[in-house]
């Protein structure tokens, strides 16, 4: 059935669209997102360059890093509402404007007659309203059919990808070439064309006419941005909150261990800082092909349940490697594994939970997926510190194996996973 409506709401949509079809907007969101996350790895690059210079400490630094993950975190379900609301290229124009806050408040705090801690500090409040990947999900699943979405959805990890190799080669040779508030001015110029292109080419509105009439009816998306009890009603929907619970849960031991990784590069590896770059270089490769690639071909040939249990159990196999490795050597040969993991299971959940809810809540169920990670930044210094400190490397390794060995006898009991296998 969903397969028969698909069509007619892809139809509505192009009608809104004019000239530019649908196809053409998909592409232009996925060169969007690559803009955009290539800025925000061009910042990570800097910012620690930047902090020293300025004469703070890694506490300091520390403080930093808490301040964007909890802003983000608390703006991801209000920033989903405002695009449930308001439509994609609204959501997305307001996340690049939020950029382009950002990097002016960040090149501003590189220029030496300007109080640049302060400025440093509140460059870090526009986060608050950058969801660039969340905005860009929300148009996917908007132009996908229900059965193309997870496919969709996995191409975003070559934007992933592509963002995290430029974004880092840029910032290391601008600032070494032209200063540090170079790569802050670039960051900025490309998000003001992001502004630019996403208001006068992405479709107003891009659900079609049948969710636009879900949502007027009174307690529906149309209540206030502010209202926790639209965003509990979706948690609370058929299906919705195991998803949901598996998202956070399994994948909060490998962003414990990704939070303290530079920590691990320098005193457990031994890698000077250009090592470290390389070792994330291959990171991202291995994540814009693994997502790119292997999870859209997967997803054409086995239910969202099984890839969702297959990310799982991967995790368990890689936290019993991470507890016998005792080299850099070692962490390539699982590096694989663990991004396998992390991107079946991100693609799968979000392609599970906005299937689950009505196509007028999809942006504000993004916007609950997109607060997981910010959570895990949140969180994870203080926690991921405590364990490493206490117990080293190989606890990282136990708690993964041990939190997803739960995790997969909680799915094999979840009657609607046992549903999807018998509808593939």
């Amino acid at each position: 059935m969903q397969g028969a409506r698909a069509p007619k709401a892809h139809g509505q949509s192009l009608d809104a669209m004019g000239t530019l079809g649908r196809p053409w907007v998909i592409l232009l969101t996925y060169v969007l997102t690559a803009m955009e996350l290539s800025c925000l790895f061009l910042q990570f690059s800097i910012i620690p360059y930047l902090s020293r210079s300025l004469g703070l400490d890694s506490v300091a630094f520390g403080y930093q890093q808490t301040i964007f993950g909890v802003l983000q975190l608390l703006g991801g379900p209000l920033f989903g509402r405002f695009a449930d609301q308001r439509g994609a290229r609204a959501a997305l124009t307001l996340s690049f404007v939020a950029a382009s806050a950002l990097y002016l408040l960040l090149a501003a705090a590189c220029s030496p007659g300007l109080p640049g801690v302060a400025l440093l500090f509140a460059s870090r409040l526009p986060a608050v309203l950058m969801h660039t990947l969340p905005a860009a999900q929300m148009i996917i699943t908007d132009l996908s059919a229900p059965e193309e979405r997870p496919a969709a959805l996995s191409r975003l990890g070559l934007c992933f990808g592509v963002g995290s190799i430029i974004g880092s080669l840029l910032g290391g040779t601008l600032s070494a070439a032209y200063g540090i508030q170079c790569p802050a001015l670039v960051a900025l110029g490309i998000n003001l064309l992001g502004t630019v292109l996403s208001f006068t080419c992405i479709p107003a509105n891009t659900k079609g006419a049948s969710a636009r009439a879900q949502a007027a009816p009174p307690g529906s998306s149309r209540a206030s941005v502010f209202d926790p009890k639209a965003i509990t009603r979706l948690l609370l929907q058929p299906g919705v909150l195991p998803v949901f619970l598996v998202k956070v849960v399994s994948g909060f031991p490998s962003g414990l261990f990704m939070v303290m990784f530079s920590i691990i590069c320098m005193d457990f590896f031994q890698l000077e800082a250009a090592q470290s770059g390389y070792l994330m270089s291959f990171f991202g490769v291995l994540q814009m092909v693994i997502q790119g690639l292997v999870i859209e071909r997967l997803s054409r040939h086995f239910s969202e349940a099984a890839l969702l249990r297959a990310s799982v159990l991967v995790f368990m196999v890689v936290g019993l490697a991470m507890v016998l490795m005792s080299n850099i050597f070692h962490f390539c040969l699982l590096m694989p594994g663990l991004v396998f993991s992390l991107c079946a299971l991100n693609v799968v959940t979000d392609s599970m939970l906005t299937k689950a809810v009505s196509a007028s809540d999809t942006g504000t169920m993004l916007g609950l997926c997109a607060a997981v990670h910010p959570l895990t930044r949140t969180l994870g210094p203080t926690l991921g510190g405590l364990l490493y400190r206490s117990f080293g490397v190989p606890i990282f390794g136990h708690v993964q194996f041990t939190v997803n060995f739960l995790v997969l006898l909680f799915l094999w009991r979840q009657p609607m996973l046992q549903k999807m296998d018998k509808v593939r």
